[in-house]
């Protein structure tokens, strides 16, 4: 099973982070790739992004269903390919330092499945670490831009 995760020291307290994460809205359009997104309720949504794999850039859309939100510091969701047969789920992590500082780790695992799911693994097997890096990172960028902080 592909997957990544991504450990970051963030000069935020847990509070500034979950008022952040707790809305997909925030979250979604840094996936990288990012196209669109669609909220369905509290708890479902579609996102839709292009994935670049290398020797291919396909656009992949998927279902993210929230099966945990444990304020103030986890996120834990579900992934369903919605354009192509891919399964997984991630979560976002926070733990406090102190009260200003925090730890949040972002994860991620896809997996494909199929006649090409083999192939296309391998290739997730690079692709999934570093776009769990990527959005992780994005995510800390634009929690530090909002609440006003330069490092």
């Amino acid at each position: 099973m592909p997957q990544g995760t991504y450990t970051v020291n963030v000069p935020l307290n847990i509070e500034q982070i979950w008022d952040f994460v707790q809305d997909m809205n925030n979250w979604a359009p840094l996936v990288p790739g990012y196209i669109a997104h669609e909220i369905k309720s509290e708890r479902e949504s579609t996102w839709e992004f292009k994935g670049d794999l290398g020797f291919m850039k396909k656009k992949v859309k998927l279902g993210v269903d929230i099966k945990e939100w444990n304020e103030p510091s986890e996120v834990i969701f579900d992934l369903t390919g919605l354009s192509d047969n891919f399964n997984g789920g991630g979560y976002f992590k926070a733990e406090r330092i102190d009260d200003y500082n925090t730890t949040m780790t972002g994860h991620l695992d896809i997996t494909a499945g199929g006649k090409m799911g083999a192939m296309i693994n391998q290739i997730l097997k690079k692709f999934v670490p570093t776009t769990t890096e990527e959005l992780t990172n994005a995510i800390v960028e634009k929690m530090l831009e909002i609440n006003k902080v330069h490092l």
